[in-house]
């Protein structure tokens, strides 16, 4: 949730803060804002895009060597100017902006209210600044003491970059529970949310730390511990990403790009990890937690979201392949439902971000509990994998789209080799059996590719959907948790309401909902169930409902009592979810489109969840 980036250097300022907040901007649109220093303080922000930010400015002489900005996703007041950050103290000295929320500010505020501090917006963030203003003022101390010694009174999670005029060439940044990273240039240096905001500017990051703060002057950068204001010897990284990994690449829209980066992404994840011969998985972190793997009584998959959907594919997919008993939560119940956790048990966190911070919080929580957690996330140095025991890699590169896809597939894709992996070290799965998966799985990629020239017939299709107010979801095995992953993709970028079901719980409820205006989508893909999917077909079509199938090429009798059918290509059961969740991809897609929704930028929603 929002957007931090930060410059001090040689170069002008303003527009590597705009071009950094347009990179950030999947994390918050609500509003934005930049702050200046060069002799005086210049802020500028408004409520809406950055676009319209950058409206504002428009030709304005802004010139500055040193700034930081902000883009809002809105937690303590409403989506307005008086709201958008930076946010400044009663001395107007003192500029921050913040990601993340002060749980404490009322009390705060009270106290700083019967100093005569005033407020003009509903803000945790400017209570915070004026606090940090009283902190520096009460206690004669330097910004970054001010800082250091005002967070320790703070209750939440944070990221912080904070200026005053009276340090022109000074940025104090810290976090807490949000991600922080700085970038090191040529006698500048740069601050981001991530790395995107500077990949084209310089490759060496530090991840700042939890509990860390960093003096960012002309002369380096000073990191030091928040609690104990204590040194910490920093670790220079390498980016491996590269710019075209965030650009659009000729697509209308991140979305698109990543559905049709998928084979892919499957392929770069699949990538060195399955040795067919040998029947092995070559995976270096499952390889140091073996031994917890081999002995656990059960593996609780944790997640939020999609990555929760992608939990319940692997619930299926590890009961089945490996014969361990596997539960799924949220991580959002998991973290307050007082879970009973021991050194038995292996705990697998899902995140696209590696920042989400139920999931963050969870973790800590099992490994509190002497549970080992395995991490599965998509971004190398974010804090869910360094707070892992273990953990896997996807590599899915950077997912742009607030609504997640490549990086669904992706974590799929790493569940089912966790499977496998567990299959033959408990000698619960056969040579053959593995082979057969294995050989199938590499197999996925080329079969999305041909799946994805169907592209221009299911956006004829999704006109059967672009009117409809309601829509239902329906699969079965496998392919329930897609119906899940199929709603929620339909409700995130349309606003369409959307409902994931077990196919057999339709009579149980949904089917008193169903009528000639309401759209069904029912995964049919063939194996076991299949006939029962028949009947579901049948079910909905005697009550006038439109029905939507997702099969396989030879499933006729689908076809007769379909309004529109998308074919797959044939592929064992246990991997069918990774066939049948693009086109529900394209059909939200498309739909989404039809109805001139923002697909890249929902509203309401961001990409990284990094608040309650």
């Amino acid at each position: 949730m929002c957007g931090i980036v930060g410059y001090l250097g040689k170069k002008q300022a303003c527009p590597i803060l705009l071009n950094g907040l347009k990179r950030l901007e999947y994390r918050g649109y609500d509003s934005s804002g930049v702050a200046l220093i060069n002799g005086g303080l210049e802020i500028h922000k408004c409520k809406g895009k950055v676009s319209d930010l950058e409206a504002m400015i428009g030709k304005k002489n802004v010139v500055a060597n040193m700034g930081i900005g902000h883009t809002r996703w809105a937690t303590h007041g409403e989506a307005n100017d008086p709201n958008a950050h930076p946010h400044t103290s009663n001395n107007g000295k003192l500029v921050i902006v913040h990601n993340g929320i002060i749980e404490n500010s009322d009390s705060l505020k009270k106290l700083l209210l019967t100093k005569n501090y005033t407020f003009t917006s509903e803000t945790d963030t400017e209570v915070l600044i004026n606090f940090i203003e009283f902190v520096k003022k009460e206690e004669k101390v330097s910004l970054d003491q001010a800082v250091r010694i005002a967070l320790n009174e703070v209750v939440g999670a944070y990221a912080i970059a904070v200026i005053s005029l009276d340090d022109p060439e000074l940025i104090v940044v810290a976090r807490l529970g949000s991600p922080l990273v700085l970038g090191l240039g040529n006698n500048e240096f740069f601050i981001g949310s991530d790395a995107t905001p500077f990949l084209d500017l310089t490759k060496k990051v530090i991840y700042l730390e939890d509990g860390e703060i960093a003096i960012i002057s002309k002369n380096g950068i000073s990191i030091r511990t928040i609690e104990s204001d204590l040194p910490v010897d920093a670790v220079i990284h390498k980016l491996q990403m590269d710019l075209d990994s965030i650009e659009k690449g000729g697509y209308d829209h991140f979305m698109l790009k990543e559905i049709f980066e998928q084979p892919t992404s499957i392929s770069n994840t699949i990538s060195g990890r399955l040795n067919i011969k040998n029947c092995e998985v070559r995976i270096s972190g499952l390889d140091e937690i073996s031994d917890n793997l081999i002995s656990a009584d059960r593996i609780i998959i944790i997640g939020c979201g999609t990555s929760w959907h992608a939990g319940i594919v692997g619930e299926y997919l590890i009961e089945d392949l490996g014969r361990v008993p596997v539960e799924v939560e949220y991580a959002s119940e998991f973290r307050y439902r007082n879970p009973i956790i021991s050194s038995k048990d292996v705990v697998i966190a899902i995140s696209q971000s590696g920042e989400t911070a139920d999931t963050l919080a969870a973790i800590k929580m099992a490994k509190s509990s002497g549970a080992c957690v395995f991490g599965i996330c998509n971004v190398a140095g974010s804090s869910i994998a360094r707070e892992s025991h273990a953990g896997a890699f996807t590599h899915a590169g950077p997912e742009i789209g607030v609504a997640s896809t490549k990086a669904f597939t992706a974590q799929v894709t790493v569940l089912v080799m966790i499977a496998l992996y567990l299959g033959r070290k408990k000698e619960n799965l056969s040579e053959k059996r593995f082979r057969e998966v294995a050989q199938e799985l590499k197999m996925i990629p080329a079969k999305i590719t041909s799946m994805l020239n169907l592209d221009p017939k299911i956006k004829t299709i999704a006109k059967l959907l672009d009117k409809a107010t309601n829509a239902l979801f329906l699969g079965r095995g496998f392919n329930f948790p897609v119906a899940l992953e199929g709603a929620l993709k339909l409700k995130e970028i349309s606003y369409i309401h959307a409902e994931g079901y077990p196919a057999a719980e339709m009579k149980h409820g949904p089917i008193a909902l169903i009528d000639e205006n309401m759209p069904v989508i029912i995964l049919a893909p063939g194996g076991g169930l299949y006939e029962k999917l028949l009947s579901n077909i049948q079910e909905v079509k005697a009550r006038k409902g439109k029905v939507i199938s997702i099969t396989g090429c030879d499933q006729t009798e689908v076809k007769e009592f379909s309004d529109a059918v998308i074919e797959i290509p044939e592929t064992i059961e246990c991997l069918t979810p990774l066939l049948t969740t693009i086109p529900l991809q394209l059909l939200s897609y498309h739909v989404a489109v039809q109805r001139d929704c923002n697909v890249d930028q929902p509203r309401n929603l961001a990409k990284a969840v990094t608040v309650e």
